[in-house]
């Protein structure tokens, strides 16, 4: 089974405090209007952390500043593996413009389930609602 590297923005309203995190809802696909957290591929020579800034930018057009690493998710997709590293981040500059997504929403600890999360980011969300204020 091929397996694709993938690196996922867990954006917050702040590194320090956690209150909110921004999720965005795919509009096209096979996951049509299920919801991730923002990212993509990472290409040859590019470290984790590059290519998620390269990432938001392209889909978001916002600059951000990568922190720590989350965990990395390991998931079998009927097709693929995935392996997604996932970091918490905070917007430096722009103000994410849906560029690819259908919609976004920033969810706080208490409303983190009222998504539909793509199978693998759901493996996550007890993760991130542990660390969230």
């Amino acid at each position: 089974m091929k397996t694709v590297k993938v690196v996922a923005a867990v954006i917050c309203d702040s590194l320090d405090e956690k209150k909110q995190i921004f999720a965005t809802a795919r509009g096209y696909g096979e996951f049509k209007d299920q919801w991730e957290f923002p990212g993509g591929k990472v290409e040859a020579g590019e470290t984790p952390q590059q290519a998620l800034i390269r990432e938001i930018k392209e889909e978001l057009e916002t600059d951000i500043k990568v922190g720590e690493l989350i965990g990395t998710i390991e998931y079998d997709y009927p097709t693929f593996h995935l392996s997604m590293d996932c970091f918490w981040c905070e917007v430096i500059e722009g103000d994410l413009k849906l560029l690819e997504a259908e919609s976004a929403r920033w969810l706080t600890k208490n409303i983190l389930y009222d998504v539909q999360w793509l199978p693998a980011d759901i493996t996550l969300i007890a993760e991130i609602e542990k660390r969230m204020e």
